[in-house]
């Protein structure tokens, strides 16, 4: 997976991480890119027609010291034999896009295993800009991308903006989206092909999309796409009729099923946003009817399960955070420190269990905490202070698919330094990284550590890739890094690999590289980082890394763009991507295609595969060795000395046992900290009691302080205590002052001081016996509690069920007004 996704919509930060940014669009769609400032280098001049000089990146001074090299590593490096070198060459494949010059070139596979790759050669810039002719030109693959053939007069030579590129949906359904003048024209243009871009189907839109056509997730005949003017229009017959369903629309997203939410502004005020004036709406009915979810909103978003969305509830009071995980059916307020204008929220990951979320830190600090959610986004606890997250809004945050739970981050401690930090139960402890086994620190080193560069080294051009890990691929990791005390820009970065999922590591490839993985990790592939230089040597490993082996596949080398490969990593080539000179010094688009099946052609059999089992490297209880998360995990994995292809139809294969429950699969509860020199949660110094707004109703927490991650599935063991009852009063609603009581019997007065002084010592007897009465009862109610029920979280609206020693909830959905307002303490003072 090499996707990236970021919006940034009034405040809330949705951040959707992956290993590289140029792949995007579900994974199938990668974009290289080819500045002025590269064709400079190369010594080429661009053609006047097609100048794009409003596409241009940064370099570092000539003056900037070269990084210096880090602890030395030696790794295997085996020569080809002539036999391998002509079975590559054999089965290399060379395309030059002749008279190509556009700045941008996106791939896109077009469905599964069907071998058919688009690509599209464009700019970033309006057509007005092109007065000499400039259009775009489209080109189709059948095999791979081993060959492809112009296919431009299909779309009638079209100009596709690269914003808005090709958009792939199920199946192989695929829409272009032309570039034409708003003025000169009623509607946009689009080209549709339900046959992977075999044939192209040209259609007039009653409106100018301002952004790429969005598909329904499953079906492809259902489409959304937001106008110029904020409309918001649908088509249930893939683009052939469309159907405008509302105005003055904001943002949209599909949530599950055929629920579609959209955030509007009642005025045509641009700042709406801005003012926290958009109200959130949903449809079940395909746009038929809609429902008021929520007012007053600044934003909102969905990724897994969870509807989520930002609101000032006041104009003197920053903004909160809802959360719903029924649709929008129900909503609560997420118990999360609120947010200034000045501060943003960001959603690091989720699905449909958990969330991670980062809150900015007041101040231009570069950090803030991230907290991990309950499986509704509801109770949010501290999982890592000093949470890096730098002046670009770009945070290093990667989640390790290639093993469950694990997720790698930098932070930024006290001193000023960034370190990396691992976690393998889904957030619950982080530690830093162990040096990698072949690397040592010299003598000045105090600590030694492997660092981990991120988004944030690959936003300042220090490494050019992040973390890689693929599903398929257990336990592999590939990053670039550092060793040493922290990360350290002035080092070179090296490349490091990690079997394990990261429990240890070792150093692979000296200095950057772009790397992919093949063949669900049975190949890795990797290419130098040459910033000013040309490349012509791939090199490729099928033991993860230990030893290499080098190709030259071109005879004339060029200026590199980028690695490309099907998504899953179930194939066996890949494309070098980059240009070099024509004939007339122009630049030219290359891609060279490298089939390594032709190499590795034995079929892996039983005897090429071990069993594994998952976080065994960890150095704790010897009884709870691979316990992670509540389960034992044991894999089926190909061993490193067998040469062999797992080929397109491997599938992960796992035995799963599960573990007695320690204090490992709980985290700390909201209110609570985990002490730094125990395991324990103790309660944070506060003097306002835990409430939560729920169902319309102001209802106490009720923990022991602690709760278990979710998704873990641990058994017995250990087992915190329940807290005593709750007591449920009107969430935000003050009792007002009753009317006095009428009544026909005798009033009793008391004039005299000294009557006064009987009553008042009465009733205060009277109210001491109540007092200790109730605190009796409570005692007593909190032991027997105690002593024969297991932990869960009480709310009002759940429907306790006892079961021997356990309690089972029947969680129904929580729910608030839109009109109530919570009166609680700010939840910064319940977070420290």
């Amino acid at each position: 997976m090499i996707w990236r996704l970021m919006v940034i919509l009034g405040g809330l930060c949705v951040l959707l991480h992956g290993a590289e940014g140029s792949r995007s669009r579900g994974g199938r769609t990668v974009t290289f890119h080819r500045t002025q400032q590269d064709v400079s280098q190369g010594g080429e001049r661009a053609r006047p027609r097609r100048d794009t000089s409003s596409s241009s990146s940064s370099s570092s001074s000539s003056g900037t010291p070269r990084p210096s090299r880090g602890p030395p590593f030696t790794s295997c490096k085996t020569p080809l034999t002539p036999a391998e070198h002509k079975v590559l060459d054999d089965n290399t494949h060379e395309t030059g896009f002749n008279g190509d010059d556009g700045s941008y070139v996106i791939l896109t596979w077009v469905g599964d295993g069907t071998g058919v790759v688009l690509v599209l050669s464009t700019f970033s810039a309006p057509i007005d800009s092109f007065l000499e002719g400039g259009s775009s030109r489209l080109y189709r693959s059948t095999d791979y991308a081993k060959s492809f053939h112009d296919i431009s007069d299909r779309i009638n030579n079209t100009f596709i903006r690269e914003e808005f590129g090709v958009s792939v949906g199920p199946g192989t359904s695929v829409i272009l989206t032309a570039d034409i003048p708003v003025l000169d024209h009623q509607g946009g243009i689009i080209f549709t092909s339900t046959d992977a871009g075999a044939t192209f189907k040209f259609i007039q839109l009653p409106f100018h999309p301002v952004q790429p056509i969005t598909y329904h997730y499953q079906n492809p005949d259902y489409l959304v796409a937001l106008s110029i003017d904020g409309g918001l229009w649908l088509s249930l017959d893939f683009g052939a009729k469309w159907t405008k369903v509302h105005d003055g629309v904001h943002s949209f997203s599909w949530g599950a099923g055929n629920n579609l939410f959209l955030s509007f502004s009642r005025t045509e005020a641009v700042d709406a946003e801005e003012r926290g004036d958009l109200v959130l709406k949903r449809t079940t009915d395909l746009g038929k009817t809609f429902t008021i979810i929520h007012e007053d909103i600044f934003s909102f978003g969905y990724i897994g399960a969870f509807l989520f969305f930002s609101v000032m509830e006041d104009p003197r009071s920053p903004r909160v955070m809802y959360f719903s995980s029924d649709q929008g059916d129900t909503f609560s307020r997420a118990l999360l420190p609120s947010a200034s204008t000045e501060q943003f929220y960001s959603i690091l990951d989720g699905d449909e269990e958990m969330l991670f979320m980062h809150v900015d830190n007041p101040g231009d600090t570069f950090f803030g905490t991230m907290y991990t959610s309950d499986d509704r986004g509801i109770l949010f606890s501290k999982s890592l202070e000093r949470h890096l997250f730098d002046g670009h809004r770009k945070s290093d945050f990667t989640n390790i698919t290639s093993l469950r739970g694990v997720y790698l981050t930098n932070k930024l401690d006290e001193d000023g330094r960034i370190r990396s930090v691992i976690s393998f139960n889904r957030g619950g402890a982080w530690r830093q990284l162990q040096k990698p086994d072949n690397v040592e620190c010299g003598k000045q080193v105090k600590n030694c550590n492997l660092h981990i560069h991120g988004e944030h080294s690959r936003n300042n051009r220090i490494v050019p890739m992040m973390a890689l890990s693929e599903p398929t691929a257990v336990g592999l990791v590939i990053a670039h890094g550092t060793v040493g005390d922290s990360l350290s820009s002035s080092q070179h970065p090296d490349v490091f690999v990690s079997s394990d999922g990261g429990y240890t590591w070792r150093g692979t490839l000296r200095g950057p590289h772009h790397y992919s993985i093949l063949d669900s990790g049975g190949l890795i592939v990797a290419v130098e980082a040459q910033r000013e230089g040309q490349v012509k040597t791939i090199k490729f490993s099928t033991d993860e890394g230990r030893c290499w082996k080098s190709y030259n596949f071109t005879e004339q080398s060029f200026f590199f763009a980028g690695l490309a490969s099907e998504p899953g990593t179930k194939a066996m080539n890949v494309s070098v991507w980059g240009f070099r000179p024509e004939d007339d010094n122009q630049p030219m688009w290359v891609a060279v295609t490298i089939d390594f099946q032709s190499l590795i052609t034995r079929q892996c059999n039983e005897q090429d595969y071990e069993e594994w089992l998952a976080h065994s490297s960890d150095d704790g209880d010897p009884k709870r060795k691979g316990c992670v998360l509540g389960v034992r995990e044991t894999y089926r994995r190909l061993k490193k000395q067998s040469v062999c292809r797992n080929g397109k139809g491997f599938v992960v294969s796992k035995k799963q046992s599960p573990c007695l429950c320690t204090r490992e699969d709980y985290l700390c509860d909201y209110g609570y900290y985990r002490h730094e020199n125990t395991s324990e949660c103790l309660r944070q110094s506060i003097n306002t009691s835990l409430e939560l707004c729920l169902n319309r109703e102001e209802d106490e927490l009720l923990t022991a302080g602690y709760r278990k991650v979710p998704s873990d599935r641990c058994e017995g063991g250990f087992s915190p205590l329940l807290a005593v009852q709750t007591v449920i009063r009107p969430c935000g609603v003050k009792p007002s002052p009753s009317p006095p009581a009428r009544s026909s019997s005798p009033v009793t007065h008391f004039d005299t001081p000294r009557e006064r002084l009987v009553l008042i010592l009465v009733c205060a007897g009277a109210g001491v016996i109540v007092l200790v009465a109730v605190v009796s009862a409570v005692i007593a109610v909190r032991r027997v509690m105690y002593r024969n029920r297991a932990p869960v979280y009480r709310f009002s609206n759940l429907q306790i069920q006892d079961d021997e020693n356990s309690i089972t909830g029947d969680l129904q959905s929580a729910t608030s007004s839109n009109g109530t307002v919570c009166q609680q303490d700010s939840d910064d003072d319940l977070l420290e």
